[in-house]
Order: C-alpha cells, then sequence, then structure tokens
C-alpha cells in the first residue's frame, strides 16, 4: 500500500508574491505502481496527477493544499495516503509597496538637490570671500591703506570726517635696512 506522502513546492517557499511560478510536487516513499495522485485545495478536489502547476501565481491561489496518493492491489483494496497540508500564502504586493518607494525616492532626490545647493552656495561664497592681506611690502614697493583720524575726547573715541581730501605719504625703512635715523619722513599730498 501507498505511504508517508509529501509535497514539495517549488519555489521552496510558503509565501509568494503575484506573478511567481509556483510547481508543487507530490511524492511517496512507498507504494507499489500504478499510484494516481489527486490535489485537493482547501478541501476540493483542483487536479490529477503527480504535479501541480500553478504559474503565474495570483492572490486567488492562496490556500492550503493536500495530495491524495492512491494504488490498488489485488485488483479490489484500494489504498490512500494523505500528505500534511501545504498553507500557500500569496502576499500582494500592493500598492503602498509602490507609493513608499516613490516617496523614499523622491526625499533622497531632495536631499541630493539640497546639498548640490548648499555646496555651490558655500563654494560661490568662498570665492567671493576678501582676498588674503597682502605681504609686508618688500624694500622699495609702495603700500597703499585708508587712514580714520579719531579724535579722544573724554573716555570713547569718535571719528572725525575728514575736512579736506588728503593724501598722506609716508616712507618707513624696512627690515634689511640699516637704521640710519630714527626718524620717518612724512609728507602731505593736497
Amino acid at each position: 500500500p501507498v505511504a508517508n506522502a509529501t509535497i514539495t513546492p517549488g519555489p521552496p517557499a510558503h509565501q509568494v508574491r503575484p506573478g511567481d511560478p509556483v510547481t508543487l510536487r507530490c511524492s511517496v516513499q512507498v507504494g507499489s505502481a500504478p499510484v494516481t495522485f489527486t490535489w485537493l485545495r482547501d478541501g476540493h478536489e483542483v487536479a490529477q496527477g503527480p504535479l501541480l502547476e500553478l504559474g503565474d501565481i495570483d492572490v486567488g491561489h492562496s490556500g492550503t493544499y493536500q495530495c491524495v496518493a492512491t494504488n490498488q492491489l489485488d485488483g479490489h483494496r484500494v489504498f490512500q495516503a494523505l500528505s500534511p497540508e501545504l498553507a500557500l500564502q500569496v502576499t500582494p504586493q500592493g500598492h503602498w509597496g509602490t507609493v513608499a518607494a516613490g516617496v523614499c525616492g523622491s526625499l533622497l532626490f531632495l536631499v541630493l538637490l539640497v546639498a548640490v545647493i548648499v555646496a555651490w552656495h558655500q563654494w560661490h561664497r568662498m570665492s567671493g570671500a576678501l582676498p588674503e592681506p597682502p605681504a609686508p611690502p618688500e624694500d622699495g614697493e609702495v603700500l597703499y591703506t585708508h587712514v580714520v583720524i579719531t579724535n579722544r575726547t573724554g573716555r570713547s573715541p569718535s571719528v572725525t570726517p575728514p575736512q579736506d581730501p588728503q593724501v598722506t605719504y609716508a616712507e618707513l625703512p624696512g627690515p634689511h635696512v640699516q637704521e640710519q635715523d630714527h626718524s620717518d619722513i612724512y609728507e602731505n599730498v593736497l
């Protein structure tokens, strides 16, 4: 007599997604030929044969599958072996998975866009930054500067606007010039 009927799913997963191809195989460990196989889904007969090819499945294929193996001995006695139940659950991908993927992609794009804008702004701001102060003048070079004259009256200095525009020229000895005279030369040009 037949015994130990089993179902082998292909792919070997009990939870599949719509569109996945699924084939179930029924086999027995013991039994004299000829053995016939009947497939049941939720207790109702759905097919005959050792293979149940569901093809590209959808949510409607979800259910509990069983295989009934049958053989006959002496032409009169019928033996059956019922396989353990195989629960097959088809999980829909659903609209929310697509929406979540779209939202995540959009957020990633926005983060990258903001990072590029911030980097461009920083680069642009740095390129417009004030130049480094000039190196000290060498001997014989001319250094121009803006001088603000302040009057000290009391405790806080106050800025006095120039009455007449003036240019002041000062010639200072450099570090390599030997000191000859301790006085500096100043000249006002009007």
